[in-house]
């Protein structure tokens, strides 16, 4: 008598919905640009240091060493030096600046994007109470939480636009140190943004418990 071996049924995970996939895409590309802004803030800090230590060694050398008529040549190649490295590092930051602006704009899409789901769902189904499309979350949710981050990094983008400007031209101490404080803890970034990143990833299951 020929005895069948049992079957065993392997139980899938159903696949997610458009709208779904692209939220946890979403989710992805917000994790990943933010990484990429911190990188290029730790960057644009470094350069901005340097630029301020040329300042402040130039105004320290001037404070203290007597001119005298058998010293120019030399001190005005000294000076001569130390503008083209500043130069240099200031074309460097404002370089490093336009990287960060054309992250911010992608973040601003993301938001875009999380809008247009929203707003299709709205379309398809009305204004009918609607199961998440993970777990908790309704699908508003993460435009609003989008759209939050987003603000943040657009404010944070105009502070360091006017930081750029005043380090290429302002030669106070104090405000140069006040300047660098604000571009490495980045005032605008609440310390809940963190929190909301692992949140939505969490969410779309990018993360587990």
């Amino acid at each position: 008598m020929e005895v069948k071996s049992p079957e065993f049924i392997t139980l899938k995970r159903p696949a997610l919905s458009v709208s779904a996939r692209k939220i946890k895409d979403n989710a992805a590309d917000w994790h990943n640009l933010i990484q990429k802004w911190d990188s290029l803030n730790d960057s644009g800090f470094n350069i901005a240091n340097k630029i301020v230590n040329i300042k402040m060694n130039a105004q320290f050398r001037e404070s203290k060493l007597e001119i005298h008529c058998d010293n120019n040549t030399a001190q005005s190649e000294n000076i001569c030096s130390n503008n083209e490295e500043l130069q240099g590092y200031c074309t460097e930051l404002l370089h490093t600046l336009e990287k960060m602006g054309k992250i911010q704009m992608k973040m601003i899409k993301l938001s875009s994007t999380f809008k247009g789901i929203c707003d299709l769902q709205t379309y398809q189904h009305g204004d009918t109470q609607r199961a998440p499309l993970f777990h908790t979350w309704p699908t508003t949710y993460f435009y609003e939480i989008s759209l939050k981050m987003s603000e943040m990094y657009r404010q944070e983008q105009l502070l360091k636009e006017t930081i750029v400007h005043e380090l290429a031209h302002n030669t106070d101490q104090d405000l140069m140190m006040v300047y660098l404080s604000a571009w490495l803890h980045q005032p605008y970034l609440e310390n809940n943004i963190r929190v909301l990143l692992e949140s939505m990833l969490l969410e779309t299951g990018h993360r587990t418990l």
